[in-house]
């Protein structure tokens, strides 16, 4: 995982909302679809962008794809932001 891949995936709108929504659940391409008026061809570059960024990985069960968030890259990401905030002065 590199940064620049990972700002850039979630620097576009529809990629930050695919990641809401799998926030609490996985989901396939169809469900995840369900939720936007795009062309499926659109969705499947968001969701390769997502993926080469490993914000999210796919997982094959019988005849379905199920996309699921990738926390780990989420807990790296967090945790390169924490070291600028600022540290409280009372303790």
């Amino acid at each position: 995982m590199g940064f620049p891949e990972t700002f850039k995936a979630l620097s576009d709108p529809v990629r930050r909302e695919i990641l809401v929504l799998l926030k609490d659940q996985r989901m396939t391409v169809r469900e995840i679809k369900n939720h936007f008026d795009i062309a499926g061809a659109t969705l499947s570059y968001h969701l390769n962008q997502l993926k080469k960024a490993e914000l999210i990985h796919e997982e094959k069960y019988k005849n379905f794809i199920y996309y699921e968030l990738n926390i780990s890259v989420f807990e790296e990401t967090m945790l390169w932001f924490s070291q600028f905030r600022k540290e409280d002065i009372n303790d």
